[in-house]
């Protein structure tokens, strides 16, 4: 429920007339802008309570005192309890992002390993996203760095398969990966079905912390085949114990007595915040993170350290225990809420000795690093974005440039890329590809798609942002071209009424030549800047950048057009049915040649199924 003033009430005032339709109950409370713009989102345990400290006119931080200053209505939503209150609380914080809320910025997701178990001879491979799959999911891993080195490791140990079920059936002799020892190839049968089953029991042993177990079991086998004689085995399980070891030794931690937890350490320094965490699973590091979390000067430490475990977890599966580096407001309430999340007890602590705090000073010491370099980062970042501007006769250094390119071959899956870069580098997650639609394009008209792409972005901000209050607009366009491209896109911008949009367009220059580009504005000479000039180089990085998107992105295009057939155009028929439907007649061709009887014994392939596919491609009248 919206509760605002037919008096123009704002500030302290406004909060005051609001009290008295409030009671005790736990719930959320949203604080709103002039013009309904979420500037803070809390939860309280007693509404009335917490609402009456903002009445206060006085004792508040700058940052809180502002907050209030600028609030022109309130929004309430009762909870039954605390619980449902924080969980509601920290959704909505990743959902309206709003202004004087601490904020998790990058939050991907992070991914695990598989063991699979729809197979008879089950694969090990690396897995992000929904756990739909069956099989048994270890993780998570920090990133890909540290699931692809647990991976290799685990393949020089137990060599299972890591193919596809169809690479693995077409298979009629081993693999490379067998020759170097990676794989025991049970695709051809090099491998029993029993002895690739301990193998795969050995790595699940080994990924669930029972190292141990793994190596005493190799050690027995390798003595018990000595005993026989059969040395060339002796030896294979020597360079599996070999490289157990050696696993276990490139960890960097492994902690003994902390068999799970998520270590999470929290650094801050001039308004900036970084926090760190580290993975223990199986007794093993499985890698860290970063993440600098939205703060501020006047944010304490507990307020950070709450509001990134809430919104961490909100799509994301607590460890056991969560070590941290500070204490929280309310653990017992973040606890409880972890616990119910995961389904079974959840533990928070703050260590002050023993392994479990040199963990933590372990991870406090990367956030410190981290942030220190992040720091400088952003400081030469400064300098060039300043350098930019001068450069460019901006009014200001840019907070937001995008950079524009194309590409083709001979006008064929034609796309279009658009990277963006600010004060903390480039923004990927802002970055967006254009598929080219127009269908009036002549072949390679590279003015012609850059006026399709530039026309549709601007449309999109004119929508999406008409008063340039919510940030989205660029304040540097840099395009991919000389005095041509930028013509035509003056030429766009003239159209659309914009007329305060620097723009900029980069040309190779003299023989195409890296350091001899010229720069072309419209109404103004080309000029060029220093070989040596810093900004040139950071203006080469930006125009590389985009043509690497842009590539990037075609290649993509290319590659799915190539492996395109006429069964994608047919309504239920997706992935898997399109494998089973090749997989049992070899081609596209000859699944539209075949009859209803054929279709129909296809497996996966029901009556109905069968019945819309022979109707695809025999009854196009």
């Amino acid at each position: 429920m919206t509760h605002g003033n037919s008096d123009s009430l704002t500030g302290h005032g406004l909060i005051s007339s609001l009290l008295t339709t409030l009671d005790s109950s736990p719930g959320v409370y949203r604080m709103l802008d002039a013009e309904s713009r979420v500037l803070y989102v809390g939860k309280a345990r007693n509404l009335k309570a917490r609402v009456s400290n903002y009445a206060r006119p006085t004792g508040h931080s700058a940052r809180i005192a502002r907050m209030i200053r600028e609030t022109a209505s309130m929004m309430f939503l009762t909870t039954r309890t605390e619980t449902e209150a924080l969980l509601l609380e920290q959704n909505l914080i990743k959902q309206l992002k709003p202004r004087y809320n601490v904020l998790l910025r990058d939050d991907k997701s992070f991914p695990n390993i598989l063991v699979t178990d729809d197979h008879a001879f089950p694969q090990i491979l690396k897995h992000r996203g929904a756990k739909t799959r069956k099989g048994a999911y270890y993780g998570p891993f920090a990133g890909a760095g540290a699931v692809n080195r647990t991976l290799n490791q685990l393949q020089r140990v137990f060599q299972l398969r890591n193919c596809s079920d169809s690479m693995f059936e077409s298979r009629t002799r081993p693999c490379l990966l067998y020759q170097i020892k990676r794989c025991s190839a049970p695709c051809t049968g090099e491998i029993g079905a029993d002895d690739y089953a301990a193998a795969v029991t050995d790595a699940q042993r080994f990924l669930s912390g029972r190292s141990t177990q793994v190596q005493e079991k190799l050690g027995r086998d390798m003595a018990a085949a000595s005993d026989a004689m059969e040395f060339e085995r002796a030896a294979a399980l020597r360079d599996r114990i070999k490289a157990l070891t050696q696993v276990q030794s490139v960890q960097g931690v492994n902690p003994r007595t902390t068999p799970e937890a998520d270590v999470i350490a929290l650094h801050m320094e001039g308004g900036q915040a970084c926090v760190q965490v580290f993975f223990i699973r199986a007794n093993q590091n499985w890698g860290n993170r970063d993440f600098y979390p939205r703060a501020g000067v006047d944010v304490e430490p507990t307020e950070v350290l709450e509001a990134f475990l809430g919104q961490f977890y909100d799509t994301k599966d607590p460890a056991r225990l969560i070590l941290l580096s500070h204490p929280i407001e309310n653990p017992d309430l973040m606890q409880d809420a972890l616990s119910q999340k995961l389904g079974r007890k959840v533990e928070i602590m703050v260590p002050q000795r023993g392994e479990k705090a040199e963990l933590v000073e372990n991870a406090a010491r990367n956030a410190r690093e981290s942030l220190a370099r992040k720091m400088s980062e952003s400081a030469t970042q400064a300098k060039l974005l300043n350098g930019l501007a001068e450069a460019f006769g901006l009014e200001s250094p840019p907070k937001r440039i995008e950079v524009y390119d194309n590409s083709h071959i001979m006008g064929t899956n034609a796309v279009g890329g658009m990277i963006v870069a600010g004060p903390d580098g480039f923004m990927k997650s802002q970055y967006r590809k254009f598929n080219i639609k127009g269908t009036d394009l002549t072949p390679g008209d590279d003015f012609g798609m850059m006026k399709e792409v530039l026309l549709r972005r601007l449309s999109r901000l004119q929508k999406e942002d008409p008063d340039r209050s919510k940030g989205l607009w660029p304040d540097l366009l840099l395009i991919d071209g000389g005095a041509g491209q930028v013509s035509a896109v003056q030429a766009i911008l003239d159209e659309r009424g914009i007329t305060d949009l620097p723009m900029v367009g980069v040309a190779k220059g003299v023989d195409r030549d890296h350091g001899k580009e010229e720069f072309h504005r419209p109404g103004t000479r080309p000029f060029a800047l220093k070989r040596n000039d810093p900004v040139l180089y950071f203006v080469q990085r930006l125009r590389d950048e985009a043509h690497r998107f842009a590539i990037g992105t075609h290649r993509a295009k290319r590659a799915k057009a190539v492996s395109a057939t006429p069964l994608d155009d047919i309504a239920g028929v997706g992935a898997t049915r399109k494998r089973a439907l090749l997989t049992h007649f070899g081609s596209a061709k000859a699944v539209s040649r075949a009859g209803l009887a054929d279709l129909k014994a296809v497996e996966g392939i029901s009556d109905a199924m069968a019945e819309t596919i022979y109707a695809h491609f025999h009854e196009k009248g």
